[in-house]
């Protein structure tokens, strides 16, 4: 989620820098671009039953198509012009097969019906960010005259551009909900550098809902944040420093950017079996590699020698993973030290975000993956369900069987898993929030954990 510096350093230790050139470290991936062969393809066909299915770019070769229903699969086309479809994220081709007919036909037929695309009134825009740089956005709105609901889209840790690759442009206009999207700082012709500092990059949320608002004029109903991932952390951030009508969140956490690595080593351990009298002792460790990380480097490595040095010989020692810490503790320090400068992304490590959890009014819908293996849900659950007790305007909608994502996936003989498509009602939720902040009884197989006051229906 938000991936570090050091995670990304000690991986290319790891492989003695074999070659720097492939490596993603953070921001990385802002050279990301569609498919040139296919991207004329990319849009949203309207189905003959009133149903739709986007086709999204990817960066790589192909297309990525998906339903209202969470169904979804990578597409690619052979020499003959014949489309193939994998179901979700696998390699298995079964399920649909969407057919796309040539770029200026603007048609798909998808399991027998036909798709004409669907065509937008999109606006672009430049806009004025955190500490006066630039960035470039777009509004889409709904068709029609009348005021319409709209959703500012906040990034997740990626750089590569909103603009180019976020779906939500597409099918949240096609269910009556407007979206602003925009290109992060050091992305998509935006100006400024990559980083992963949670107060720049919500002063820049707050600009967009600002300028989201200006752009819409009199068609500008319900207008709120919807953010994934780290994207959970900016957007109540964001929310705290402009008035907005409503909040959401997918698969972020409630707890500081440390907590994710230290979660992740407990469920690696836990996973291979191990008890809580070694959870206690790698907790001990996770102290120690959370203060080098958060220090970027500068307190020295005597905390990482000395648990090395107290636990190296213990069995589960080499179970040890997480986000950063196993890379952290295997790595020699010289090799640290010589990439770690290079991945510095000012990422806001001392961040805790129940402050602004607490005093928040603005109301919060919060879903998560119940088996989130990159974002581990255990303690953020706890603190959302807490609060939302406590009379916060906050509700918790968690999907079993999903993983980072709200992504559902099926477990094989070898204990992998392999993701298979989006949780049938996940997209449903976020739309209803952005229209009305009520939600219905049901999504699927989500669990309401907790509905703060008047958002049933």
């Amino acid at each position: 989620m938000s991936r570090s510096w050091f995670a990304v350093a000690l991986a290319i230790a790891a492989s003695a820098v074999a070659a720097p050139a492939m490596a993603q470290f953070p921001g990385g991936d802002a050279g990301a671009r569609p498919d040139p062969a296919a991207v004329c393809h990319v849009g949203l066909y309207r189905l003959a039953d009133g149903g739709w299915v986007d086709v999204a770019p990817i960066d790589g070769k192909g297309l990525r198509w998906r339903r209202l229903d969470g169904s979804t699969g990578r597409m690619t086309q052979d020499a003959e012009g014949r489309w193939t479809s994998t179901r979700g994220w696998t390699d298995r081709v079964e399920g649909p097969q969407p057919q796309l007919g040539s770029c200026a036909e603007g048609r798909l037929v998808f399991e027998g019906q036909v798709g004409e695309r669907a065509a937008w009134n999109a606006q672009e825009t430049t806009f004025v960010g955190h500490g006066g740089v630039r960035l470039k956005g777009r509004l889409i709105l709904p068709p029609g005259d009348g005021p319409a609901p709209i959703m500012v889209e906040v990034h997740g840790s990626e750089a590569a551009s909103a603009l180019d690759f976020n779906a939500y442009q597409r099918f949240a206009p096609a269910s009556g909900v407007g979206v602003f999207v925009y290109a992060k700082r050091g992305s998509g012709g935006s100006e400024g550098r990559y980083t992963q500092d949670f107060h720049i990059l919500a002063e820049d949320a707050a600009a967009a809902v600002t300028e989201a608002r200006r752009m819409a004029g009199n068609r500008a109903g319900r207008v709120g944040l919807h953010g994934g991932s780290q994207g959970g952390w900016i957007a109540p951030l964001a929310a705290s420093l402009t008035p907005v009508d409503f909040v959401s969140v997918g698969f972020g956490l409630a707890y500081g950017a440390l907590a994710e690595d230290s979660d992740q080593v407990m469920l690696d351990l836990q996973a291979k079996g191990w008890g809580p009298d070694v959870l206690e002792k790698a907790r001990e460790i996770t102290a120690a590699t959370g203060a080098f990380t958060a220090s970027n480097g500068r307190i020295g490595f005597a905390g990482l020698e000395a648990v090395r040095a107290r636990y190296g010989a213990e069995p589960w020692f080499a179970d040890i993973k997480g986000e950063f810490t196993g890379m952290l503790l295997n790595a020699p320090n010289e090799q640290i030290m010589a990439l770690a400068p290079k991945f510095d992304v000012g990422t806001s490590w001392d961040y805790d975000p129940l402050p602004v959890l607490s005093a928040l009014n603005t109301p919060m819908l919060w879903i998560q993956a119940a088996n989130d293996t990159e974002a581990p849900p255990e303690a953020t659950r706890r603190r959302l369900v807490d609060l939302s007790a406590q009379g916060r305007p906050i509700t918790v909608l968690e999907y079993p069987n999903t993983d980072h994502g709200i992504i559902r996936f099926e477990i094989g003989p070898d204990g992998r898993r392999s993701e298979i498509g989006y949780a049938p009602g996940y997209f449903q939720a976020v739309l209803d929030w952005a229209r009305t902040g009520r939600l219905d009884p049901a999504y699927g197989d989500g669990r309401f954990l907790a509905r703060a006051a008047g958002t049933a229906r």
